[in-house]
């Protein structure tokens, strides 16, 4: 895809709002990990344990998202959105509208 098409640009318009989105699911999740008190009083050391992991894999999972769209507006910047990576055949402008930062037709 031509960076500079119409297409582009609303692919890369797509995807930095999306890349908006997880960085504030990002920033909230850190919020909420440093808002929460611990509450190891007696035997619950194993519950703030927990919650502290629960916090670190979704942060994670948002990390890797953020990685995927940052690879996406990468693609488009070079010409090589939409362009499936295994077969070098366009990728369905459907599959593509649904999950913007996909790599393959599937």
């Amino acid at each position: 895809m031509n960076p500079d098409s119409s297409d582009a640009r609303a692919a890369a318009a797509r995807l930095t709002d999306e890349r908006k989105r997880i960085e504030d699911e990002i920033a909230g999740v850190v919020a909420d990990y440093h808002a929460d008190e611990p509450i190891t009083t007696g035997g619950d050391a194993a519950a703030d344990t927990t919650e502290a992991n629960a916090h670190l894999e979704l942060r994670r999972e948002l990390e890797a998202q953020l990685a995927e769209v940052d690879a996406a507006l990468q693609r488009v910047a070079s010409g090589t959105y939409g362009i499936d990576e295994v077969t070098g055949e366009p990728i369905d402008p459907a599959r593509l509208e649904a999950f913007p930062t996909a790599r393959t037709n599937i």
